[in-house]
């Protein structure tokens, strides 16, 4: 991440002729909001002036009438490489601060920042490298997206099968020009769906570029006449979009998952990380998995882990560790998918990860058989435990670990949970198309 001065920013302001600057922050969902300044206003962006009203916006305590004030992050000044060449528009990040001065304690990315301090005094750092999946569909003549494509590709084909690669190939492009290093880009299993992956880096900074590359993605999509999304299920009998999370845990420079004695090459501490992980991935789910649709995913039957299993050789297990001795020692969580907030899904598996540590919590053996050849019976005397099956599984699960409110806070933890029970409520009130086609002409 370049390091970036207020002067800094103000002369590049000037060079590079910015009229405009999106002051961006996110909110508890995981959702992108921004107030727009002109460039004669940035002085005062830059002296934390700004504010926004958190009554309006959903994500917020919109019961308190408060005014919270945005304090831009230098580092991530950027100029939107997809916005006029002349009167440019750049962005800023900002934390978010209570009128008192105090950081705003329901913001996702100070949540994250609390945790990533936490470890930092241990003298931990923490690298991630999200793998992010996308389908990209046809708009309909009103420009409305849709769930069609013209395409059959599947995994790591090109064109002219991949109908996608010239929107994918801008992509990589548009976030290259923004200074981010992207280590891959290919066609997924399913038709239309699409991955790019980044390089391992600060996990602070990969969650600014993640929110950054959403909105990079469909803003390219739309000038090829396509809409992308992150939706983890938008078609049935297809596979899902994930976000597999790699993680790696350093201290003093060196990375301590690793261990040349062990089987795996995987360390003592590399296990207990994943057990910790383990521990508490029943009541994170209603993070990782934040909307009703994604329990769509998480279903037998496709690549996405419906059981809590690791492995280092089988694809469907929740946690995949490398088993070839020439790969860096990584943990890598297969089941969060890229609707949720990934400020709360990094600092969620850092803390869990190092309570596991230092709690020094044992991890059941590897999983070394095909977890879709067992039966139910198999896999309860192999005390092999499975994800909740919907949206509100997941809250229960989530309330009844204390661990998760202490960890995000109370407050957060109890608004998400009303929101999001709010959310499957409303979805149990409806009738789908499936219910009509099922039952109306047999009942």
């Amino acid at each position: 991440m370049a390091r970036y001065t207020r002067e800094d920013i103000l002369r590049m302001a000037e060079e590079e002729d910015v009229e405009f600057i999106r002051l961006q922050f996110t909110d508890m969902f995981g959702t992108m909001k921004n107030t727009a300044v002109t460039a004669g206003r940035l002085e005062q962006a830059l002296d934390n002036a700004c504010t926004v009203d958190a009554s309006s916006m959903e994500g917020f305590f919109r019961d308190e009438e408060e005014e919270l004030y945005l304090h831009p992050v230098t580092d991530t000044f950027c100029i939107l490489p997809w916005r006029p060449q002349q009167g440019k528009v750049a962005r800023l990040i900002c934390d978010v601060y209570r009128a008192d001065g105090t950081p705003y304690r329901e913001s996702p990315r100070h949540i994250l920042e609390r945790v990533k301090e936490q470890a930092e005094q241990k003298g931990y750092s923490f690298q991630v490298n999200p793998e992010c999946e996308f389908f990209l569909f046809h708009t309909d003549e009103n420009g409305r997206p849709t769930t069609v494509t013209h395409e059959q590709a599947g995994y790591m084909d090109l064109s002219p099968v991949d109908l996608g690669e010239n929107a994918r190939r801008d992509i990589v492009l548009t976030m290259e020009e923004m200074g981010y290093d992207v280590a891959s880009s290919h066609h997924e299993i399913a038709p239309a769906q699409h991955e790019i992956d980044f390089t391992m880096a600060d996990v602070l900074e990969t969650a600014d570029k993640f929110m950054t590359f959403k909105v990079a993605v469909r803003t390219v999509a739309k000038r090829h006449g396509l809409h992308a999304t992150f939706m983890p299920k938008p078609v049935a009998g297809v596979n899902g979009s994930g976000m597999h999370v790699n993680m790696a845990l350093c201290k003093d420079g060196k990375n301590v998952f690793e261990d040349p004695e062990d089987e795996l090459g995987l360390s003592r501490e590399a296990y207990a990380f994943i057990a910790g992980i383990f521990a508490h991935i029943k009541g994170m789910t209603a993070l990782f998995n934040p909307l009703v649709n994604s329990y769509k995913r998480l279903v037998p039957g496709f690549e996405a882990p419906s059981d809590i299993t690791w492995s280092s050789s089988q694809r469907t297990a929740m946690v995949k560790v490398p088993g070839d001795r020439r790969k860096e020692r990584v943990v890598e969580l297969r089941s969060p998918d890229p609707s949720a907030d990934p400020y709360l899904v990094f600092a969620l598996c850092l803390a869990a990860g190092l309570e596991g540590i230092e709690k020094g919590m044992e991890l059941a053996p590897e999983l070394k058989a095909d977890i879709r050849s067992l039966s139910e019976d198999e896999k309860k005397e192999l005390g092999i435990r499975s994800l909740p099956e919907n949206l509100n599984e997941a809250l229960n699960e989530m309330e009844q670990d204390a661990w998760i409110a202490q960890t995000l806070g109370g407050s957060f933890a109890e608004h998400y949970r009303k929101n999001k029970r709010s959310e499957w409520k409303d979805y149990s009130r409806q009738v789908s198309d499936w219910e009509l086609s099922r039952y109306l002409y047999r009942i």
